[in-house]
């Protein structure tokens, strides 16, 4: 379900004090400042996909900034990943300058100060996500704000800007279990972005590998619910040889089967760590994600995180805080 928003109805003189409570609502407490005289009319349409709230913004030109006293009033734990549709823009956070043009994202931590300054009217496409999605720290975030990702990179960014831009074209047909999948599949894109930046993916991998990585990966991401899904299926989605796809995986250091065992045993925890709305059993969690043996998810599962699932959906309800993961799923 969308929600949609517009000064249009508004005279000149109200619509900049309704602009500014709007998007602090949809987004974080935010300071908006006009460039015109008389601010022309703006439009925000906003769905959601599990815990990512997706926003279209349509305006005239404008600075927004979020200062130490906005960061009081919260939102914090947010991370917003704006891809540029029309228009350019100049994001600044962490001392850090991006100059923004279409095709192109960027990312800001609401827990921290950032001006973006829009100098023409413009489009854009803005995924508010929380910390927890990607599950990257406030200081690994640093890697990445204030940077500008290029929509034509033939890489990892490339990669990110084509999703983000399919997301934002599709978002209002997508059913609340779709959604909540994609949300996760954005979180994860995230996460490799920075361990991008950060230098954390193999730098003797050929930029055609890391492309290609990250598209299968990307492919699987979106297929983890498939019992089915295996090396085969995989490589031959790509037009590549499974020993093609073991290779670029090995450069990680982990094979292709464990890799997918983790993200799925990964989802499992999230879901399995809910303390609000909808909750699942854990066999229709453990199968909702391609676990087709309860046993051998349960065992993988206590492998991965010290517990049963069944012990860690308990101490999620009481508040507990879980056990760390091991290295070894």
């Amino acid at each position: 379900m969308s929600v949609a928003l517009s000064t249009a109805p508004l005279s000149a003189p109200a619509r900049a004090e309704y602009r500014r409570s709007v998007v602090s609502d949809t987004f974080v407490p935010l300071d908006v400042a006009p460039h015109e005289r008389e601010p022309s009319a703006a439009t925000i349409t906003s769905w959601s996909l599990g815990p990512v709230r997706v926003s279209r913004v349509e305006a005239g030109p404008r600075t927004v900034s979020r200062e130490r006293r906005l960061i009081a009033r919260g939102g914090a734990e947010y991370v917003t990943v704006t891809l540029q549709q029309r228009g350019t823009a100049e994001l600044i956070q962490d001392g850090h300058r991006a100059l923004v043009e279409p095709g192109n994202f960027t990312c800001s931590d609401a827990g921290r100060p950032y001006r973006r300054e829009q100098p023409e009217a413009f489009v854009l496409t803005a995924f508010r996500v929380p910390k927890d999605c990607p599950g990257v720290s406030d200081a690994d975030l640093r890697a990445i704000t204030g940077t500008v990702f290029g929509g034509r990179d033939p890489g990892t960014s490339g990669l990110v800007a084509a999703y983000l831009a399919r997301l934002a074209t599709g978002v209002a047909g997508f059913d609340p279990c779709t959604g909540g999948r994609l949300a996760l599949t954005t979180g994860d894109l995230l996460a490799v972005v920075v361990r991008e930046r950060q230098g954390l993916l193999n730098p003797q991998a050929s930029e055609v590998a890391r492309g290609t990585l990250a598209r299968v990966k990307e492919h699987i991401l979106g297929r983890l619910a498939d019992p089915a899904l295996s090396p085969e299926r995989i490589a031959a989605a790509h037009h590549i040889s499974v020993r093609y796809l073991h290779k670029i995986f090995r450069s990680e250091g982990v094979t292709v089967s464990r890799w997918i065992r983790r993200e799925r045993l990964e989802r499992c925890r999230r879901e399995l760590s809910r303390r609000t709305g909808t909750r699942r059993t854990v066999a229709a969690i453990a199968q909702g994600w391609g676990f087709v043996n309860p046993s051998h998810f349960s065992r993988a599962f206590r492998a991965a995180y010290g517990m049963s699932p069944r012990q860690w959906q308990a101490s999620a309800s009481g508040g507990g805080a879980g056990a760390t993961a091991r290295t070894s799923a």
